[in-house]
């Protein structure tokens, strides 16, 4: 039992994070939260991660996305080195899923005016999507820019306050609360 056991592990352990994403239909979660808790604990497997986000599996692809904005939530330091990949895989993301996942992702990590600027332009686009999940996620993903870049809170507050009136459920529910923690001094973090 014993070298069962053992054996059970050290498989275990040579697990790639592309086997453990593997498993499910296209928008399953389903080891999406083990590999964040994983990369949390150790994150020098962030490459495996984000190398992950380019899987020709969707739902590898999908479930990659939901790990790692599972992690920018509690350490979006832990994206820094990862910055440019995420941000090039945002420009050319087609699944719902990963959409939404990069958009709450990204304004998280540190950003530079130019980029907010880049990342805004992609998520504004994302506004006019089929998907509610995408246009609500692109909403609070352009509000978390502007913690980056100030210039973008005119614009985002107009956009907010449009979209609480006329966008979907989702929208107007996302918008009011977005426009609470906006518009309150000393804001506090949106996403």
């Amino acid at each position: 039992m014993k070298q069962r056991v053992s054996t059970q592990s050290r498989a275990k352990k040579k697990e790639t994070i592309a086997a453990m994403l593997a498993p499910g239909r296209p928008l399953d979660v389903g080891r999406a939260k083990e590999v964040a808790e994983l990369l949390l604990a150790r994150p020098r497997l962030a490459r495996q991660v984000v190398e992950c986000l380019w899987s020709a599996d969707v739902g590898v692809a999908n479930r990659a996305a939901d790990a790692l904005e599972r992690v920018s939530y509690y350490k979006p330091e832990i994206l820094a080195a990862w910055k440019d990949a995420l941000l090039g895989r945002l420009v050319d993301a087609e699944a719902n899923k990963l959409r939404w996942n990069l958009a709450l992702t990204i304004p998280r990590t540190r950003l530079t005016v130019a980029e907010t600027e880049r990342v805004a332009a992609v998520l504004r686009s994302w506004l006019d999507d089929r998907s509610s999940i995408v246009k609500t996620a692109s909403m609070h993903g352009l509000a978390g820019l502007t913690q980056w870049n100030a210039a973008l809170l005119p614009e985002v507050l107009d956009m907010l306050r449009v979209l609480s009136r006329s966008g979907t459920p989702a929208m107007r529910a996302r918008g009011r609360i977005l426009l609470k923690k906006l518009e309150k001094p000393g804001k506090t973090r949106l996403i």
